[in-house]
C-alpha cells in the first residue's frame, strides 16, 4: 500500500513537473500584455535575406502585434555595439532594443554593461557552451564547415577530412578564405586538426595545418579563395565553407551545376552568433518577447528555412518538430549530432598557431 502510495504520488510529482516544463515554454500573458503597450520593437542589422529574418520579423509582427522598427539592416556586429553606445540616454527610434552578433562581442558587450540578463523559458535547451551562465547573451544560430561539391565534377563525394588528401582530388580542394585572415578559413584548418584527434586547440591548429600541408603536396590544394563562381566554373570543385553559404549557393544555381553539401563525419566545427538585449534597451519587454519567440520552436525554424541551424536544433530534431520538407533541404540532421563550438579562448589559440605558421607548413598563398 505505501509503496504504491509512493508510485503515485512520484508519478503525479513527474506529471507536474512535465506540465510546468511545458507551461514555462510560452511567455507569460503578463510579458505579451507588456510587450504590446510598448508597441515597437527596434532591431538593428537584421537583413530579410539572412538567415530567413524576413519571415521571422513578419511571423512576430503578425502574432503578437507589435511594430518592429527596423535600423540598418547591413550593419555589422561592430556597429551594433556602437548604436547602443551612441543612445545610452536616448529613448527614441535610433536606440536599439536588441542585438545580434558575433560570439565575440557577447562576452566584450557584458563586461561594458552593454546588454541586460534575460533567460528565454526554453533555456534548457540551449547548450551550456553557446550561452552565458547569467544569462546575458546566448547562441541563436550556427553554421558548421562542409564540403560544398559540384557533382558535375566530383562522382565520389569526399565525407571526412581525411579524403581530402586522397588522389581522387587532384587540383580540387579551396578554402572559402586566406587562413592568413579570414576566420572562415581559420576555422576549417582548425577542424581538420580536432579530425585528427587533438583536443588542446593549439596542437589542433598544429595538426591542421600539418593537414593541409599533405593535401597541398598531395597535389590537391587550390590555393584560389573558393567562391560559389569558382564552384560553378570547376577551378574550385571542392570548396570548405560553411553550410549556409553552400546551402545558398546550391539554391543560387538552381542545378546549373549541380553542388552537394557534405558536413564531414569528424570534425565538425560549428560558428555561432549571439542574441542580447541592449542595457538601455526603451522597449525592454518587447525586447524579451522578441527573445521568447526567436527561442521558441516557431522562431528557431523561421532561421532553419533561412539555412541557419538554430541553437536548439538538435533539440528540435529529437523531438521531431522539424517539418519534412525543411529536413529534406539539409544535410542529414544527425551530422549536427556531433558540432562543437569552440570557446573564444580555443578560437584564439587555434588562429595564432595556423596564421602564424601557414606560410612555413603550408606554404600555398592563397588569394
Amino acid at each position: 500500500m505505501i509503496s504504491t502510495m509512493t508510485r503515485l504520488l512520484s508519478l503525479s510529482t513527474a506529471m507536474m513537473i512535465a506540465m510546468s516544463a511545458v507551461a514555462s515554454a510560452e511567455p507569460s500573458q503578463e510579458l505579451i500584455d507588456a510587450a504590446k503597450k510598448e508597441g515597437t520593437l527596434t532591431t538593428i542589422a537584421l537583413p530579410h535575406n539572412w538567415c530567413g529574418y524576413g519571415d521571422v520579423i513578419a511571423g512576430f509582427k503578425t502574432k503578437y502585434g507589435i511594430e518592429v522598427n527596423e535600423l540598418n539592416p547591413d550593419a555589422g556586429s561592430g556597429d551594433e555595439i556602437e548604436a547602443i553606445k551612441a543612445n545610452k540616454g536616448n529613448s527614441g527610434p535610433q536606440a536599439p532594443d536588441v542585438i545580434d552578433v558575433g560570439l565575440s562581442f557577447g562576452p566584450s558587450a557584458k563586461a561594458d554593461g552593454l546588454i541586460q540578463p534575460y533567460k528565454v523559458s526554453t533555456w534548457d535547451s540551449i547548450p551550456d557552451s553557446a550561452k552565458d551562465a547569467d544569462g546575458y547573451w546566448y547562441g541563436d544560430y550556427y553554421g558548421v564547415l562542409s564540403f560544398i561539391v559540384n557533382t558535375d565534377i566530383v562522382k565520389n563525394v569526399p565525407k571526412d577530412w581525411s579524403d581530402l588528401s586522397k588522389s581522387d582530388y587532384a587540383n580540387s580542394v579551396a578554402l572559402a578564405g586566406d587562413p592568413r585572415a579570414s576566420n572562415q578559413a581559420v576555422q576549417a584548418v582548425y577542424a581538420a586538426g580536432l579530425a585528427a584527434g587533438e583536443k588542446d586547440a593549439a596542437k589542433a591548429g598544429e595538426a591542421g595545418l600539418k593537414f593541409f600541408g599533405e593535401v597541398n603536396k598531395a597535389g590537391n590544394f587550390v590555393p584560389v579563395i573558393g567562391k560559389s563562381a569558382s564552384l560553378a566554373q570547376g577551378s574550385t570543385p571542392i570548396v570548405v565553407a560553411w553550410d549556409y553559404n553552400g546551402l545558398s549557393w546550391r539554391d543560387s544555381l538552381n542545378g546549373n551545376p549541380p553542388l552537394e553539401v557534405v558536413v564531414p563525419a569528424s570534425g565538425v566545427v560549428a560558428g555561432v552568433y549571439v542574441q542580447a538585449i541592449s542595457a538601455f534597451a526603451p522597449h525592454p519587454n518587447a525586447a524579451k518577447l522578441w527573445m521568447e519567440y526567436l527561442y521558441s520552436d516557431e522562431g528557431q525554424l523561421g532561421w532553419l528555412k533561412g539555412y541557419c541551424h538554430p541553437i536548439r536544433f538538435n533539440d528540435l530534431a529529437k523531438n521531431g518538430k522539424i517539418p519534412q520538407d525543411v529536413l529534406d533541404k539539409l544535410p542529414p540532421a544527425a551530422s549536427y549530432e556531433k558540432a562543437v563550438f569552440p570557446t573564444l579562448e580555443e578560437q584564439a589559440a587555434g588562429k595564432e598557431a595556423i596564421t602564424k605558421n601557414w606560410d612555413s607548413v603550408v606554404g600555398a598563398n592563397v588569394q
